[in-house]
């Protein structure tokens, strides 16, 4: 008895993990919209999507204000960053994201700014049905908070 009920408690154990484990994927793919922490502005729409286990971000569309050019590339890229002059909606800008599971939040990646062409390190976690993306350099963080996209591409 005592050896059936060690078995229940690993099966319910490892269950109970496959399901969170599950959930946080499903929590964090998908449409979200992008907010410029500076102006309040939507900017974007960006997919995340699992690709083998990492997580990555592409942007499906950009909000444009009226003179704006509607199909940008990525001029200010690096001379060496292969998104050097191709088109942003498209572009993938989240890469190489891996699931903390201690943290609860996937990290390890990296996040580029098309806007300015610079790459940074990268987290990403679902706080509040938002989800918040940290760009960083060393201890030099910004966080912007997404929201969930259910609009037009």
């Amino acid at each position: 008895m005592k050896k059936i009920t060690f078995l229940l408690g690993i099966l319910i154990s490892f269950t109970f993990f496959a399901y969170n484990s599950f959930a946080q994927h499903e929590e964090i793919t998908g449409l979200w919209k992008t907010i410029d922490d500076e102006t309040g502005e939507p900017k974007s729409v960006v997919e995340i999507y699992l690709n083998e286990g990492k997580l990555y971000g592409k942007i499906v569309k950009l909000f444009r204000k009226p003179g704006e050019d509607p199909d940008p590339v990525c001029d200010k890229c690096d001379e060496d960053d292969p998104r050097k002059n191709q088109k942003i909606i498209g572009m993938t800008i989240i890469t190489d994201m891996v699931y903390d599971e201690d943290d609860d939040e996937w990290e390890d990646g990296e996040i580029l700014d098309p806007k300015n062409g610079k790459v940074y390190d990268c987290k990403l976690w679902v706080e509040n049905g938002k989800l918040q993306v940290r760009g960083y350099v060393l201890f030099f963080h910004r966080t912007q908070e997404w929201v969930r996209y259910n609009g037009e591409i």
